[in-house]
């Protein structure tokens, strides 16, 4: 009698319950790719996903309406040294000590994308992604030439035996300064943001502007078809920009228009389409989040927090508060500001109001840049309107405070009003204890430009 059991033949319908059982336990193990497009000194307000009926972005329309816009991103500061050194950090600017403009990290921080490598991506950055150009640890290949992004990218594609994912990082200078020459908006039909002057010199340069807006967002469609034609529909798109444009009130300062940027990401069968969040989230996040979507954890005690469950719809809410900084650039800009921002409440602590502010628009009048601070200059001679928006360009109260829902424009300083002196008070210690916490010991890196002397032509 044979004992031995009887073996069955696999029926078709086993080995068919095996391979897709095989198949999504490899899909499960498999890691997305991720794709960073960064802008350099683009304003919120300028793109039609955030407002704009007049710049041509159909890129950022596109991005939007496939995945989640964030109306409360926030930069770390609103310069481009110190802000993407807390990108690559997950660091505030005191923590990682490159605050001025133009610096250096201190001695021994520690980066975040290594964290990535070790997972096994190949890490690639184009353009414009760390300042200076510069490399920076836990890249594999960086082509810091800041044109023609894609084509590199592509040549990069074909050339490179890639094994597991790709996490790419590509920076565009636009529509950071010399502005283009040729402009695609007419002049004499858009529409000036009221902080500025209205003059033909003020409209040219900023259809300039706009033109290069909507250049930038052009190359980044090229940049998302290359990596629809490398992965499919498996990877994950996030767009933003490291501060607002170089304008009055925009780079360099902690009101909105300087501080709070676009940021959207695409990731289909993750992030629902049309999705709009009001998740207040900082740069610091960015890349703890993408370590997060590759399984991998943070280093502890960074400043960064991940907002991957607000991304795949667990949670609604991320940060409580926002602080951002700003200490200097050089010699053009040499006046250190604190702020946070909770709930309706921005509280700005400028800490040298016994000096001006002042920086490169104003102080080189370059053609692309600020050649129209001219003109400005000319308007006030019979304009009142002109005078007050160069005075309060120049000088600044001590203490401001804004009411965001019912002043979204910061326009008025509710700081001397004594019917909000325990909303003052109570922020004022946010800000300090906070302060204290990341060593900031809030002094200029240079010595400023008194406001009881003359402003320095530093054109000489």
């Amino acid at each position: 009698m044979n004992l031995l059991p009887r073996f069955t033949p696999p029926t078709f319908l086993h080995i068919l319950f095996g391979i897709v059982a095989s198949l999504h336990l490899h899909a499960a193990d498999e890691l997305p790719n991720l794709v960073v497009f960064i802008s350099d000194d683009m304003g919120r307000a300028e793109s039609s996903v955030y407002g704009s009926t007049e710049v041509a972005t159909p890129t950022m329309d596109m991005l939007a309406s496939n995945g989640m816009t964030f109306d409360e991103a926030y930069v770390a500061s609103p310069s481009c040294c110190p802000n993407r050194f807390s990108l690559l950090t997950g660091l505030m600017p005191a923590r990682h000590g490159a605050h001025p403009n133009h610096s250096q990290v201190k001695p021994g921080t520690e980066f975040l994308f290594p964290i990535l490598q070790k997972k096994g991506y190949t890490v690639a950055s184009f353009g414009k992604v760390a300042h200076g150009r510069r490399d920076f640890p836990g890249v594999d290949m960086n082509s810091p030439r800041p044109t023609d992004m894609s084509e590199n990218v592509t040549k990069w594609f074909a050339e490179t035996d890639i094994e597991g994912p790709v996490c790419l990082l590509v920076g565009d200078r636009r529509p950071h300064v010399a502005w283009s020459k040729q402009s695609i908006y007419d002049p004499n039909a858009i529409t000036l943001p009221s902080y500025l002057v209205d003059t033909p010199e003020t409209r040219e340069h900023w259809a300039r502007y706009m033109t290069d807006i909507t250049g930038m967002d052009q190359e980044m469609g090229r940049i998302h078809r290359i990596a629809q034609e490398q992965f499919g529909e498996d990877f994950l798109f996030l767009f933003t920009s490291d501060h607002g444009g170089q304008w009055p009130r925009g780079k360099w300062n902690l009101y909105d228009t300087g501080t709070r940027i676009p940021m959207i990401v695409s990731w289909p069968g993750v992030i629902s389409k049309n999705e709009r969040t009001n998740a207040m989230v900082s740069w610091v996040d960015v890349v703890p989040t993408l370590i997060d979507v590759a399984g991998a954890q943070s280093p502890k005690g960074i400043d960064g927090q991940s907002f991957l469950r607000v991304l795949n719809g667990k949670k609604a809410d991320h940060r409580d508060r926002i602080f951002t900084t700003h200490t200097g650039d050089g010699t053009m800009n040499i006046f250190p500001i604190r702020s946070v921002r909770i709930g309706k409440y921005k509280y700005i602590h400028n800490l040298r109001p016994d000096a001006y502010f002042t920086n490169h628009s104003d102080r080189l009048r370059k053609d692309g840049a600020g050649a129209y601070w001219d003109s400005w200059d000319q308007a006030a001679k019979s304009d009142p309107k002109a005078t007050a928006i160069i005075r309060g360009y120049y000088t600044r109260e001590e203490f401001e405070l804004f009411d965001l829902e019912a002043d979204p424009m910061e326009n008025d300083n509710l700081a001397p009003n004594p019917e909000f002196r325990d909303v003052m008070n109570g922020l004022r210690r946010e800000l300090a204890a906070w302060a204290e916490s990341q060593g900031d010991d809030l002094e200029p890196h240079r010595d400023p430009y008194l406001v009881s002397e003359p402003i320095p032509d530093l054109r000489k």
